[in-house]
């Protein structure tokens, strides 16, 4: 008995422990990212940083940050953004077990779908707290407003008002809470305030549109901050 114990001892002191899926990497960021990573430690990012699934992302002020996925895909995240990479699945010869799953906590982000979102474009999703966003072969804008989008500009010279405001430049996206789904095609405009009030198309004289500096959406070199040294990360 003493042996079996010793035994299954020095097992679970050998047991590997499993490693966090590489996602993506940081390709270019012009202030402070973090990531709190799924085994519960920080960490601060900059450019050639690995991002893994299970990641919470945060941008800090004036923080843009793009990330490129294994499969091509691409997300450029707003300052004050928290993003979870719920789950990232995608094996090139595999395509059955494609599953990207990102959750949206709070600010903005514009995103150009890879090749999970062509071959399997159900099986990429983002999510946020009033709507479910499908997509369907995709480069959109998202923003989800929670009484700090004051900055933002408007037609009318008010904020945005509260809610996910969606704009789509190619492609299509799906919009889906309680309340039901639209579809917002290349061009239009969506928005839904709550979990439970149907996603709307809005004329695009009343459309947010999710804008990026040109040195992050062309992904130039540049920023300040994190992002120029050698260091891919350091702990928090």
């Amino acid at each position: 008995m003493r042996t079996i114990l010793i035994a299954l001892a020095v097992g679970m002191v050998w047991t590997p422990v499993a490693q966090a899926a590489t996602a993506g990497q940081i390709t270019h960021l012009s202030g402070t990212l973090s990531a709190k990573r799924a085994d519960g430690s920080s960490k601060l990012l900059s450019v050639k940083s690995d991002v893994l699934e299970g990641d919470t992302l945060g941008t800090e002020r004036e923080t843009y940050a793009r990330i490129k996925f294994a499969d091509g895909g691409e997300v450029v995240l707003r300052p004050g953004t928290q993003l979870k990479i719920e789950s990232y699945s995608y094996e090139a010869a595999k395509p059955e077990s494609d599953n990207i799953l990102l959750s949206m906590f709070k600010g903005g982000l514009r995103a150009v779908t890879g090749l999970v979102g062509k071959r399997n474009r159900g099986k990429v999703s983002f999510q946020t707290e009033t709507a479910t966003i499908g997509i369907r072969g995709t480069h959109f804008g998202a923003l989800l407003c929670q009484n700090d989008c004051g900055g933002v500009p408007t037609t009318g010279g008010q904020p945005p008002a509260n809610g996910l405001h969606v704009d789509v430049t190619n492609g299509a996206i799906t919009m889906s809470n309680r309340g039901g789904t639209v579809q917002i095609n290349a061009g239009q405009f969506g928005f839904v305030p709550n979990a439970n009030t149907p996603p709307t198309q809005v004329p695009p004289q009343q459309g947010i549109q999710v804008t990026m500096p040109s040195s992050i959406a062309a992904n130039k070199g540049g920023g300040k901050g994190i992002g120029k040294g050698d260091d891919t990360e350091c702990k928090m």
